[in-house]
C-alpha cells in the first residue's frame, strides 16, 4: 500500500471512530435524561393526592391571597364546583336589603354549617365559600354581580343567576323566592388555617 493510500486509510477509520464515539455519548446522554425523569416521576407523584383520597373527598387548600375583591375563583372538591367570592365593602352593604324578597333569609334550612348561619353565611364576612350547583336540578349559576343589569330587573343587587331555569340567588347564595330553586346554596365545611389559605372540606375548630 502506499503511503497516500495508507494516509487515507487512517483518515477513513478515524473518522468512523469519531462518528461512532459522538453516537454513543448521545445516546448516553439521552439515556441519562430518561433516567432522571423515570426517577423524579414518583417523587412529584408523591406531591399529589391520590385518586383514592381525591374521591374521598380529601381537603383542598387554596391560596386566596391574590384574590381580590370582587373576583369570583372556582376550585374543585368532591366533583364539585366550589366558589369563593371575595365581596367588596359595596357588596356586604347590599345584603340584608332585600330580605323581604328571599325564601330562607335567616339560613333556617341546613344548607350551612353551623358556624356560617349568620347574615353573611360565612366565617369571614368578605369570603363566601359555596358549592356552586344550583338546588333546582344541580345547574351552575352565571356569577352576575352588576347592579340593575337590563336582562335581570332594576331590582338586581348583585348575585348568581341560573339561566337554565331562571334561579337567583343573592350575594350570600340565598335563593329568592318564586323560582324553581327550593334552598339557599350550600356551604361546603370549610376553615382558614391563615390569614391568606382557606383549607375545603375541613371544619372549623371551635375556639
Amino acid at each position: 500500500m502506499t503511503e497516500h493510500g495508507g494516509r487515507r486509510l487512517w483518515m477513513a477509520k478515524n473518522e468512523i471512530d469519531d462518528r461512532r464515539r459522538r453516537f454513543l455519548v448521545a445516546a448516553t446522554t439521552a439515556a441519562g435524561g430518561v433516567a432522571t425523569v423515570v426517577a423524579a416521576i414518583p417523587f412529584v407523584t408523591s406531591m399529589l393526592p391520590s385518586a383514592k383520597a381525591r374521591a374521598g373527598g380529601a381537603p383542598v387548600a387554596v391560596d386566596i391571597s391574590k384574590l381580590d375583591p370582587g373576583m369570583l375563583l372556582t376550585v374543585e372538591w368532591r366533583g364539585k364546583p366550589i366558589w369563593i367570592l371575595h365581596r367588596t365593602e359595596d357588596m356586604l352593604g347590599l345584603l340584608g336589603k332585600q330580605d323581604e324578597k328571599l325564601r330562607d333569609p335567616l339560613s333556617q334550612k341546613p344548607q350551612q354549617p353551623e358556624y356560617c348561619r349568620n347574615a353573611t353565611r360565612s366565617i369571614r364576612p368578605e369570603y363566601l365559600v359555596a358549592i356552586g350547583l344550583c338546588t333546582h336540578l344541580g345547574c351552575i349559576p352565571t356569577y352576575r354581580p352588576g347592579v340593575a343589569p337590563a336582562d335581570l330587573g332594576s331590582d338586581w343587587q348583585g348575585g348568581f343567576f341560573c339561566p337554565c331555569h331562571g334561579s337567583k340567588f343573592d350575594l350570600a347564595g340565598r335563593v329568592f323566592k318564586n323560582v324553581p330553586a327550593p334552598l339557599n346554596l350550600e356551604i361546603p365545611p370549610h376553615r382558614y388555617p391563615t390569614d391568606v389559605e382557606l383549607l375545603i372540606g375541613e371544619e372549623t375548630r371551635k375556639a
